[in-house]
């Protein structure tokens, strides 16, 4: 059961990280860069949470289970 959580986890998390990265290119994202010198807060969301999933997925698919 943790294993197909984890990689659920996995697979939204590449997909966050492909949005973010999408929205990187974005042109808010380009006008808030050239204004604060950070991307929007939506891109890091997307990028973070990403990222975040990401990292638990892999963790609970590959954590060796013990009964």
């Amino acid at each position: 059961m943790n294993r197909a959580v984890g990689i659920a986890l996995l697979v939204v998390g590449i997909v966050l990280i492909v949005y973010g990265l999408q929205a990187s290119d974005s042109v808010s994202s380009g006008v808030s860069r050239l204004f604060t010198g950070a991307p929007t807060n939506r891109t890091l969301g997307f990028l973070l949470g990403g990222a975040a999933s990401a990292v638990i997925g892999l963790v609970l698919t590959f954590r060796s289970s013990r009964a």
